[in-house]
């Protein structure tokens, strides 16, 4: 594989290791709806402040997300409006194993 090409492979797999926890999931989902706060995400997830800030700082560094102050709150958005695109294709292989598994038992 030619360099460039493994570097494009990366910059995905970093993208994809990003979302690929259940918590970073529901934040993209919540922020597709809304800019939130800190606070309220780990109300919304059931977790501490601390664990959702680092949640966070992983979907940011994987630029999925941003984030800018308002006082003392931090309020977070998406940066990439279109991330909540994995949740359909996601969806249709999960719709698509239940129904090969539902054949498999007939």
């Amino acid at each position: 594989m030619e360099e460039a090409v493994r570097r494009k492979y990366e910059a995905r797999a970093k993208i994809v290791k990003a979302m690929a926890h259940p918590s970073r999931l529901f934040i993209i989902d919540a922020l597709s709806k809304k800019e939130t706060c800190v606070c309220k995400l780990a109300e919304l997830i059931g977790a501490d402040v601390s664990t959702v800030s680092r949640h966070l700082s992983v979907l940011e560094n994987a630029g999925i997300i941003e984030h800018r102050k308002q006082g003392l709150k931090v309020f977070y958005r998406l940066k990439c409006r279109c991330a909540v695109n994995i949740f359909d294709c996601v969806e249709s292989v999960i719709n698509n194993n239940v129904r090969q598994q539902l054949r498999a038992i007939k």
